[in-house]
């Protein structure tokens, strides 16, 4: 895509709270993108439409959160084959045509996230919790897992969802009930996809040896539970990791300009953290 000056932004709601601005403002400044901009706006499913509808020329693309990561599928020209397989979308890429192509960048960033900690296959996992960040967890896993995964649920509802994601995504799933994640803490690899406070009872189970805990929360940070897993010495992985490293692909596909600043990316989603 052409670098010449382009706007891009990212939607959600809530979408105050989003460290994306922060992370490919820095990435435009280190690429020497300076008339290119990046905003946050309030859109929900219902405003979805209207606002793609509205936007006129110079839009390179946009980061989508929550609520909109399947409401947008309909509305999209194309959607890559790793969108399709959970179908979810966090990346909208606007074509020098005018067509809007979709993609998931989450999946190969948790990849990405994992491997920077030289975590590139295992051979078991457990995932805890079964919400909207669960399948990207799983498709992640398809590559990275050679074993079973165990998902930890609330209900027996979750768990039919989490065996029909695994059917789909090729991976051996099996689960159990939620007041068992315990027992989760002994995989080679957990990876916790559950809202603020969810694990916080799980600290003091954390293992002896433990092996690494890949938390997809980026704040409050740690949570207990990393915080439990470091100092029990194991390796982990936190929520502003992925949410680098998908964010390092959204700039490449936006920019067309590659490798994305990952260090300067990180320096500044770290330092928005702490309120600097």
């Amino acid at each position: 895509m052409s670098t010449a000056p382009a706007r891009a932004a990212v939607l959600g709601s809530p979408i105050a709270h989003s460290l994306s601005p922060v992370l490919h403002r820095a990435a435009y400044a280190e690429l020497g993108l300076d008339d290119w901009s990046y905003d946050r706006f309030e859109v929900d499913e219902a405003g979805l439409a209207g606002f793609l509808d509205g936007l006129g020329p110079g839009w390179a693309g946009l980061s989508l959160t929550m609520p909109l990561k399947r409401a947008v599928i309909p509305l999209l020209d194309e959607v890559s084959a790793t969108a399709a397989a959970v179908e979810a979308v966090n990346t909208v890429v606007f074509t020098g045509s005018g067509r809007r192509r979709g993609d998931n960048t989450d999946i190969p960033g948790m990849i990405a996230a994992l491997r920077e900690r030289d975590v590139a296959q295992v051979p078991e996992a457990a995932v805890l919790g079964a919400g909207a960040t669960a399948s990207s967890a799983l498709a992640a896993l398809a590559r990275v897992c050679t074993g079973t995964v165990t998902a930890y649920v609330r209900s027996p509802e979750r768990a039919a969802e989490m065996r029909v994601w695994g059917e789909r995504l090729g991976v051996a799933v099996r689960t159990a009930p939620w007041e068992r994640a315990a027992e989760g803490l002994a995989a080679p690899l957990v990876v916790a996809t559950t809202p603020a406070g969810a694990t916080d009872a799980l600290a003091d189970a954390v293992p002896g040896a433990p092996g690494t805990l890949f938390d997809v929360l980026y704040e409050p940070w740690p949570t207990k539970l990393a915080a439990a897993w470091s100092g029990a010495g194991g390796r982990v992985v936190g929520g502003l990791d992925l949410l680098v490293h998908q964010a390092v692909l959204q700039v490449e596909q936006m920019t067309g300009r590659a490798p994305a600043p990952l260090a300067a990316m990180r320096k500044a989603g770290e330092a928005a953290l702490r309120g600097s």
